[in-house]
C-alpha cells in the first residue's frame, strides 16, 4: 500500500506566460522523488499540454484561474491534477479523440493524446459551465539506495 509523503496545489491566472511557470513548478516538485531527465521530461510535458488547455479552451476569451496540484507517494508516484472553473468539455470521449479541437484551425488537437502518451495514467472529468479536473498518474523509477 502506498502512502502520500508529500503534496502542494498552486493557483494562477490563465495567462499564456504562466504555462512555463506551471512546467518549473511541477519539475522542481517532482525533483524529490529523483526522477531521470526524461522521466521529468515528460511529466513537464504532460502538465505544459493540460494548462494550454485550460488557457485555449476553457476560459477562451476571459481571464480565469488554473489550479496545479500534486501528490508524492513512497513508491515513487507522483499523481498531478490540473483543475480549472472554466466552460467545461461537452462531450470528453470525443475531446480525448486524437486531432478534434474546439480551437482555432491552428490547433493540433493532440493535448490529451500527448498527456496520456508521457503519463502512466488520465483521467478527465468535467462538467459545462462547471469546468475540467485532469488527473494524471507517472510512476518513477526508484533507484539503487532510495526510499
Amino acid at each position: 500500500m502506498r502512502s502520500e509523503i508529500n503534496q502542494m496545489s498552486i493557483k494562477f491566472p490563465s495567462r499564456s506566460s504562466n504555462e512555463a511557470f506551471a512546467r518549473q513548478a511541477i519539475a522542481a516538485f517532482a525533483a524529490q522523488l529523483d526522477p531521470t531527465i526524461d522521466e521529468i521530461n515528460d511529466i513537464k510535458t504532460a502538465v505544459s499540454e493540460a494548462v494550454t488547455n485550460c488557457i485555449v479552451h476553457a476560459y477562451r476569451d476571459e481571464m480565469g484561474y488554473i489550479t496545479l496540484g500534486a501528490k508524492l507517494f513512497d513508491n515513487g508516484e507522483i499523481q498531478i491534477t490540473v483543475r480549472d472553473k472554466g466552460c467545461g468539455i461537452a462531450d470528453v470521449q470525443q475531446a480525448r479523440q486524437p486531432m478534434f479541437s474546439t480551437g482555432d484551425a491552428g490547433r493540433s488537437g493532440m493535448g490529451f493524446t500527448i498527456m496520456e502518451s508521457f503519463m502512466d495514467k488520465l483521467k478527465v472529468r468535467s462538467r459545462e459551465g462547471i469546468g475540467t479536473q485532469v488527473t494524471m498518474t507517472k510512476q518513477i523509477a526508484i533507484r539503487f539506495g532510495q526510499k
